[in-house]
């Protein structure tokens, strides 16, 4: 007789409800933007059952609010090899060079299989070919777009449409809570509560051989950001508790121009894509001086976080609250066909940038950093793969080269798919669906929620302790005031069995808390100034002390170990074979009729 080997994690578990139901896949995909949902395709074209779990709709993440679009050597006269280059350059010395040639190289394809997926990008009238323009960071016109400043909106359109037409099962409004494991370890699917009523509500489960987590960023951890409500860090926690390693948290790219709404201003803010600066847009203080000449060769186009140093020293400069973003060269005709989503935007808040200057200041817009992964998305629990924001896969280092995240998101999306569908994960004897999850709930250490108010302070402490520019003492004050956040709910559950009632406002809130503490811990210990990282009490950059990573877990007790690698090279995700088989053959069969999905209800 077998025995029956029962799921087990690592760590602590958000406080939920025992779940009330199950489906079973090969695979589970949480998110379902550009990586998430390319990776559903490409495993459900190899064979696999695929289950799309996402947070709103299938086409209301991040993805969907990107203006400016993808960049690949596509251009005349452009190469992998130039694109290689100002990637590296705008990492600051902490890309890994063999990630961003992999991106490079298999790029230009991706966006063509992108293409031939459905995706319309804006092209000339008259020859067909595709338009390409430039942003900053780059020597060269590569960033293919759509609908002028909707190139997001195009490739979620696509994409989603491509998975409704394979038949690939989505569960919606579903926010994932936790990972479970097999006997050994390894990933054996997540625990989610569907937002809703129907056949599904209430907290269920996804059991798969195969997690793919496609999150998306956390850019909510911060009062004002361009990320949709939904980027609360939910993949980065979930990973945290499972086990897994994260690195690079502390860079945080603060996009330089966010349409300035006030000094009261939180929540998503509207962006001013790079691409208006890349067609000629000038950045000017109040008196109308163009104040990036002369601080980079590039001026405007400068990398990102050279661009955003340069507008807040102004600001520091003559005591301003925003800069301005001048475009009144365009006239109204390139407005209206090059960037109608953003004049749209202006104009609701009362600006036309038609007659009249654009005021903008930084805003969180991108996490660098995330869940460390290697080459084929694998991260250091086995059988969990990361992509798109909420990975770390070395591409970006210390600064994101513009419109190299959704590149990311495909390239990195198929070697997932790749690595997935050409060695199967092995399965594990396991007890009927009821009884696994009724274990779950023993072997897991659940804590402190945090009531939904909670949110905004998080967001204040790190708006004010770990933004654009930080130091020693503003990080100490953020960490001290995080840790109190969550010793005082350790506290009350401990002394009084009290905490807050489990639901969507308190698992996110509790969410941000764990990836601000990660943040902004890592910020303290990187003493130096690089790429998005800008400590005032370390203003140089200090490659020999620091031109490594940092690389952070959850240790059981819910305290951060962290330390550094020894050198800008990661370590190898030890726990991963190499896959045999060929991807070409496929090791999951064609299918002739849908695979049976099992569904159970204790």
């Amino acid at each position: 007789m077998i025995q029956e080997k029962k799921p087990t994690a690592v760590g602590t578990a958000l406080r939920a409800p025992a779940p009330g139901w199950a489906i079973e896949a090969d695979v589970v995909v949480v998110g379902s933007g550009v990586a998430g949902l390319t990776v559903a395709l490409r495993c459900a074209a190899a064979g696999a059952t695929v289950t799309v779990v996402t947070k709103a709709c299938l086409d209301d993440g991040s993805t969907r609010w990107a203006q400016g679009g993808i960049a690949a050597a596509l251009g005349e006269g452009d190469t992998p090899e130039q694109h290689l280059d100002d990637t590296l350059v705008a990492g600051a010395g902490l890309c890994d060079e063999t990630a961003v040639r992999t991106l490079v190289t298999e790029g230009p394809d991706a966006v063509r299989r992108l293409i031939g997926t459905g995706a319309r990008f804006d092209a000339d009238d008259d020859t067909g070919e595709i338009l390409l323009t430039r942003e900053g960071g780059h020597h060269r016109r590569r960033i293919v777009h759509a609908g002028g400043d909707a190139t997001g909106a195009e490739v979620s359109r696509a994409l989603v449409e491509a998975v409704r037409a394979a038949g690939i099962e989505t569960v919606e409004n579903a926010l994932v809570l936790d990972l479970l494991k097999d006997a050994s370890g390894r990933a054996a699917g997540v625990t989610l509560h569907v937002m809703g009523e129907g056949q599904r509500d209430g907290v269920g489960a996804v059991r798969a051989g195969a997690v793919v987590l496609a999150t998306g960023g956390m850019g909510q951890v911060f009062s004002a950001t361009t990320n949709p409500a939904v980027s609360t860090g939910d993949g980065v926690a979930l990973a945290l508790r499972a086990g897994a390693e994260v690195s690079d948290l502390e860079f945080v790219q603060f996009h330089p121009t966010v349409l300035w709404l006030g000094p009261e201003a939180e929540g998503q803010q509207p962006l001013v894509s790079e691409a208006v600066r890349g067609e000629g847009a000038y950045l000017v203080d109040a008196d109308g001086v163009r104040f990036m000449q002369g601080q980079h060769e590039l001026a405007e186009l400068a990398p990102r976080d050279i661009v955003a140093k340069g507008i807040l020293r102004r600001m520091l400069e003559q005591g301003a609250e925003h800069m301005y973003l001048d475009a009144r060269h365009f006239g109204a005709r390139m407005w209206e066909q090059r960037f109608p989503t953003i004049l749209a935007a202006c104009r609701a808040h009362g600006i036309d940038p038609v007659t009249e200057p654009i005021p903008v200041a930084p805003a969180a817009h991108h996490a660098s950093g995330g869940v460390r992964t290697d080459l084929s998305g694998r991260t250091t629990v086995p059988g969990l793969y990361a992509c798109g924001e909420v990975a770390c896969t070395g591409v970006h280092g210390a600064n994101r080269l513009a419109s190299n995240s959704l590149l990311e998101g495909l390239v990195f999306a198929e070697r997932i798919a790749e690595d997935i569908t050409s060695a199967p994960p092995p399965q594990a004897e396991q007890p009927p669906v009821a009884q696994a999850l009724v274990a779950r709930a023993a072997i897991m250490t659940e804590g402190p929620l945090l009531p939904p108010e909670a949110r905004y302070t998080i967001q204040r402490i790190m708006t004010a302790g770990a933004g654009v520019l930080r130091s020693a003492e503003s990080l100490a004050h953020a960490a001290a005031q995080l840790e109190q956040v969550h010793d005082e709910a350790a506290e009350t559950l401990r002394r009084d069995g009290k905490t807050a009632e489990p639901g969507v406002d308190t698992w996110e809130a509790t969410n941000l808390l764990l990836v601000a503490r990660v943040l902004v811990g890592a910020a303290l210990r990187r003493e130096e100034t690089r790429g998005c990282h800008w400590r005032e009490d370390r203003p140089d950059r200090d490659d020999p002390a620091w031109r490594r990573h940092l690389l952070v877990t959850l240790r059981p007790d819910d305290t951060l170990d962290v330390r550094t690698t020894d050198s800008e090279a990661f370590p190898a995700t030890e726990a991963f074979p190499a896959t045999g088989a060929s991807p070409t053959t496929g090791a999951f069969p064609p299918l002739t009729t849908p695979r049976t999905k099992t569904e159970s209800h204790p």
